[in-house]
């Protein structure tokens, strides 16, 4: 596999090529330097590359039998320590000396060891099960892999599961289990899941479960997170297994002391796994044109060798007879076409240096030191986790600078996974509890405060210590017994499912199935409203200090229908009280008459609420009649005992007792963002950088983080909701969506519909379409599933990618990654996935680029990242500062390397006519030699590490200078035809401009100079200074190493020059240093420097005059953002303020529009409660 991954690089095959070429037996002509030249570049290149993946050969020749024997050893490694170094070494000798494939002896080998492990294991196992039965049973620790199937594993409070398995106890009642699933859909709210009662007898009991011997029989491994059928059988009975007995890997639990499972699927069979996708070898865009590149260069070399033989088959007809008596061949050559043949392999290795291997090794160090750049950017640095950003692979970094389509994960991501009570409005009095230190004063509602000394929550012991407030408006009202607002506050500590938990006298630990709900308990608990315990018909509520106890009548739960939850209860005075909260749309039509001027004070709150994009909720409470209670309540358990149309009876009695309501006021909860996400979301959009969010959380959290994130705006013209639940409603909300944006979308004469109508072969690319307005688009992952079927993928991308900002939301991590190939595939678009959870490791995967947050879901995203980041801001810094100074830098390198080389190569095909296209070259051997490896390596690598066309400031303030790597504009196929092109008429300077100089020249002292080794210094050194002119016009940005790098190459040149024709050399090795004193004579001839400052101004001139006339005649965006970059260096201008961005639509949020179902059937059946009954009353057994 490795092998393979280095032949997806067409240059390795091509320079494999040259080297076997020149192995072969024959010498045409003198070439013997390219050999040693050519071979070693090749294993540093394939070496440097092959470290990213795995061990590997030190050159191709050697690659394919090491990587077979590599796998063999592997292959052995699995077997028993015992006999796998002997049954290796025995393989491989027997292979090696009697000279057999091992391809041909591998199928036995394996036939042979599988029979052998199979009857090993056996055995093992028998002794296994021996010794166990002799032994104590006891619980063992042991690593992830080697879990396997039908063990029996024990899970602790807060550990993260190990494999999907079917729950058999717990230690909660009812054996009950709460788990948290942010790794697999996003959502940090608690579930259930309950093991069935014939198991949940055995406890801890570890000699029962031991002996537990059931049979399981289910469905086969799938990525449905939220399906699971089987069959247990045990103890002669069948038993009915669903989704509610199983807990999936990447789950933790959470409020459960302990849990024992049975392992269903492991490793690659879990359900998470299954929905991870495979991990590929990326490659860059540039990778892929380089690979073409290759192609058109080998072309074109075949072609020019191809002429020059042809040449010399003329001019050996033609002249070559004369030559004999100087040149005798027949002894070796038979005939003109033979030695033309002869030719055209010679041509073909001394022109192989248009595609030099340095090319490559400089590439990978280039990559090698951006990624240092990234590794060591202290701005990317996060303090409080003490983490760095990392780049973990080498290969993409130009790749940053070409980004079009971010797809980013919701939770954990974009939002910190914490809720936090913000503001309140109470009978009518806005309070906010949100604080800011600016200068050590503190700013409330936008004005200073009188001091920063926190408020004073002594009077409440059970109040957290983290809890920082300094407003000291509402905690007066709550001290001096204000009744709305105890009121208020009771309200909340008392309308809930929340669980307590009190392991430690004073330290309370809620465990609530909404974040929100969590918020809101909490939020009470710090003003004085203590929340403490529950069992299934009492609520204990600490009340400043004192305890009271109430007596739970009912509890009207929350569904994605009634928006609201209710409880009843009778509090210790034997009053009956009904509070209720829920979405203001609806609590508005249940209030009382009476509270009409209230409540629109209240919701002139909740608009500001709604401005600052906070979830709110509206507070209500009712006292109740104890006669017309007990009315209810009948009526109430009668519904719930209904056989038929139950939910709308249950419902009708609710409406029934939740009318008439009193207004308390409203709450208002920041789902908390990542510092810096709404600047960086807007910064990339500015960008061109199209965002799009794919999250499992509910539709309404993830819209309403979108408007806190800049993804969707207020002032957008509309956004369109898809949630059909068949392919018919799912294509025409798509389409009709599409017509609003784009009416002429849907003719036949769109040129869109006119491609498609064609039907070109996929994968083919979709052009752009350009939107009459600002659109979003939200799109459930039922419908998505209906989408990315069949013909509505086009649908689906083309409405999508008209948008400004597009929601998908209850995704699986299976359907994340479709989106992601969906845009690859059409769109040819440079894609990157970020997020933090297992569940976004499929899509991090398919796209082009993935990055992952080393956040609180855990590590398995970062570990399948290309790059890992600790903020969501960091990856503005990554894209359009690292990602497009390593994208110009690349472009940049690639057009001066390609440039130099066909100046430096194609002077042999002028010298190929005056030299009877006799396979000569021009340049000293030690010159070819020393070219790329020495001369001109250093200044175009300081040009690849250090050049920056404006700096990080400049690119963050203006991020549309990120636009030309969208398209690629400075390194394609045209501009490698610019360089070629360059290089052409370069070469023909630089070898013309020296023939005419110095041909029939004479020194001063009368002898000719027109000598060939003369000829040869005074080209490849007037080469050498054109091409350090060339990259001194290509930098922008001077640094001391940038000019030790470029002057220096070029004085080192100038020094070795003199060493290595200096006379003790060429007299101590006459075979190997053949110009003696050339470069003494040479250098002092006006003739040289003539040459020298001719070539160069020749060569300057066109590339002097493109820069000048380019922005003049073919002038792009970024040229006029340039221009303003100058400008404002010249005239500086204040940097703009941040100002909080505020929505200006009274647009409602709260988990009441899209919260299923909560705890409170749980709750009243009183399987929560902590006390253990008999076995024989919980446990019934089975008749």
């Amino acid at each position: 596999m490795n092998l393979f991954e280095q032949f997806q690089r067409l240059a390795n095959a091509y320079f494999l090529f040259l080297l076997l070429l020149q192995v072969l037996p024959f010498r045409a002509f003198s070439t013997e330097y390219f050999i040693s030249f050519s071979g070693e570049p090749l294993g540093l290149a394939s070496t440097m590359t092959q470290q990213r993946l795995a061990p590997s050969p030190a050159s191709a020749g050697e690659a394919g039998s090491q990587d077979l024997l590599y796998f063999l050893n592997i292959f052995l490694y699995d077997f028993r320590k015992g006999t796998k170094m002997i049954i290796k070494s025995t393989i491989v000798l027997f292979c090696f000396s009697h000279r057999i494939l091992l391809w041909e002896v591998l199928g036995y080998l394996i036939l042979l060891l599988t029979v052998f492990a199979d009857s090993y294991s056996v055995l093992s196992d028998l002794l296994l099960n021996e010794k166990l039965k002799a032994q104590k049973i006891m619980i063992v620790t042991d690593k992830w892999m080697n879990v396997q199937v039908g063990d029996i594993i024990k899970l602790e409070n807060n550990q993260i599961v190990t494999a999907d398995i079917l729950l058999l106890s717990s230690s909660e009642p009812y054996s009950l289990t709460y788990i948290e699933t942010a790794e697999l859909d996003g959502e940090t709210n608690l579930k259930v899941k309950q093991a069935i009662s014939v198991t949940s007898e055995m406890e801890d009991n570890l000699k029962l479960l031991s002996a537990f011997d059931g049979e399981v029989r289910c469905e086969s491994p799938n990525n449905k997170l939220d399906r699971f059928t089987g069959i247990l059988m045990y103890k002669g009975k069948n038993y009915i297994l669903n989704h509610d007995r199983l807990i999936l890997r990447g789950c933790v639990i959470r409020n459960t002391d302990w849990c024992y499972g049975l392992v269903i699927f492991t490793g690659p069979d879990t359900k998470v796994m299954q929905n991870s996708g495979k991990s590929t070898f990326k490659r860059t865009h540039i990778d892929h044109l380089m690979n073409v590149l290759v192609l058109w260069i080998f072309l074109f070399l075949g072609s020019m060798c191809f002429l020059l033989a042809v040449g010399h088959y003329i001019w050996e007809n033609n002249q070559g007879y004369y030559f004999q008596d100087y040149l005798p061949w027949k002894d070796y050559v038979s005939s003109s076409a033979f030695s033309a043949a002869l030719i055209f392999w010679s041509y073909f290795i001394i022109l192989n240096t248009m595609v030099p291997i340095s090319l490559y090794v400089s590439v990978e160090i280039i990559r090698l030191g951006n990624s240092f750049y990234i590794n060591w950017d202290q701005k990317m640095f996060y303090e409080p986790k003490n983490t760095p950003a990392q780049a973990r692979t080498t290969t993409l970094n130009e790749e940053l600078g070409q980004v079009k389509y971010v797809f980013s994960d919701k939770t954990g991501t974009l939002t910190q996974n914490i809720m936090i009570f913000n503001k309140c409005s109470i009978n009518g009095t806005f309070y906010e509890l949100y604080y800011e230190i600016v200068n050590s004063l503190v700013m409330i509602s936008g004005h200073k405060a009188h001091s920063s000394k926190k408020v004073d929550f002594s009077y409440n012991n059970l109040a957290d210590p983290k809890f920082s407030f300094y407003d000291k408006t509402l905690v007066e009202a709550v001290k001096k017994g204000d009744h709305w607002v105890h009121l208020f506050f009771l309200s909340l500590s008392l309308c809930h499912t929340v669980i307590s938990e009190e392991k430690v006298e004073g330290e309370l630990v809620y465990q609530a199935q909404s974040p929100d709900e969590g918020a809101l308990v909490t939020a009470a608990r710090n003003f004085g409203f203590v929340f403490r315990s529950r069992t299934s018909e009492t609520i204990m509520v600490v009340e400043m200090g004192k305890t009271r106890v109430y007596q739970l009548l009912a509890i009207l739960d929350f569904s994605n229908v009634r928006k609201r939850m209710s409880v009843v209860v009778r509090t210790p005075e034997n009053r009956i009280l009904l509070f209720c909260k829920g979405a203001d749309t609806i609590l508005c039509q249940l209030l009382h008459p009476s509270c009409r001027s209230l409540q629109d004070i209240t919701m002139d709150h909740l608009d500001d609420f709604a401005s600052d994009g906070l979830r709110t909720l509206m507070v209500a409470y009712r006292e109740l009649d104890s006669a017309f209670f007990q009315d209810w309540s009948k009526k109430h358990s009668e519904a719930c005992l209904s056989l038929e149309n139950r939910e709308n009876e249950i419902s009708t009695v609710c409406e029934e007792i939740e009318r008439d309501l009193m207004l308390l006021g409203a709450t208002a909860i920041e789902d908390k963002l990542q510092d810096g996400v709404p600047e960086t979301i807007l910064t990339l959009n500015k960008a061109k950088i199209k965002i799009w969010v794919l999250t499992g959380d509910k539709q309404e959290t993830a819209v309403n983080i979108a408007y806190a994130c800049n993804i969707f705006e207020d002032e957008m013209d509309e956004i369109f909701i898809v949630e059909g639940n068949n392919d018919e409603t799912v294509g025409r909300e798509l389409r009709s969506a599409r017509e609003k944006m784009k009416p002429d979308s849907l003719l036949e004469s769109d040129p869109v519909n006119s491609y498609l109508a064609t039907k070109p072969q996929p994968p083919f690319k979709i052009p752009e379409e350009v939107p009459s307005g600002s659109y979003g688009l939200i799109i459930t992952g039922y419908s998505l599933a209906h989408a990315l079927e069949g013909n509505l993928e086009l649908e689906l991308l083309r409405t999508a990618c008209m948008c400004k900002g597009v929601i998908c939301c209850r995704m699986t991590p299976l359907q994340k990654a479709q989106v992601v190939e969906l845009v690859k595939k059409y769109k040819r678009a440079v894609t990157l996935a970020i997020g933090d959870g297992a569940n976004d490791v499929s899509m991090i995967k398919v796209a082009h680029i993935g990055v992952g947050i080393s956040g609180q879901e855990g590590m398995q995203a970062m570990l399948s990242s290309d790059y890992a980041l600790s903020q969501f801001r960091y990856l503005q810094r990554l894209l359009l500062v690292h990602g497009r100074w390593s994208y110009n830098r690349m472009c940049k390198f690639l057009s001066y390397f390609f440039y130099k080389n066909f100046a430096f190569t194609l002077v042999h095909v002028w010298y190929a006519f005056y030299s009877g296209f006799s396979a000569q070259t021009v340049y000293d051997t030690w010159f070819i030699t020393f070219y790329n490896l020495v001369y001109t390596s250093l200044p175009v690598l300081g040009l690849s590490l250090f050049d920056q066309d404006v700096n990080e400031t400049w690119s963050l303030r203006f991020p549309e200078l990120y636009e030309p790597g969208q398209h690629n504009l400075y390194f394609n196929k045209k501009e490698f035809v610019k360089c070629l092109l360059h290089g052409i008429y370069s070469s023909f300077v630089l070898y013309f401009i020296p023939m005419g100089t110095v041909f029939n020249s004479e020194c001063k002292d009368g002898k000719e100079i027109s000598d060939y080794q003369s000829f040869s210094l005074i080209v490849q050194t007037s080469l050498l200074c054109v091409v350090t002119m060339q990259i001194t016009l290509e930098t922008t940005y001077w640094t001391m190493i940038s000019h030790v790098f470029t002057w220096g190459s070029l004085g080192f040149y100038f020094c070795i020059l003199f060493f290595l024709y200096s006379d003790g050399l060429c007299l101590l090795f006459p075979d190997v240093f053949q110009f003696l004193g050339v470069a003494r004579n040479t250098l002092n001839l006006p003739q040289m420097w003539l040459c020298v400052v001719l070539s160069i101004i020749l060569c300057m001139l066109p590339v002097v005059g493109y820069q000048f006339l380019k922005p003049l005649f073919w002038p792009v965006s970024v040229d006029q953002i340039i221009d303003r970059i100058h400008h404002c260096m010249r005239h500086p201008l204040p940097y703009p303020v941040r100002t909080k961005l505020k929505h200006t639509a009274s647009r409602r949020s709260a988990y009441a529009f899209s919260h299923k179902q909560g705890f409170g059937a749980l709750i009243t059946s009183g399987k929560t409660m902590k006390v253990r009954f008999p076995k024989r009353n919980s446990f019934p057994h089975k008749r």
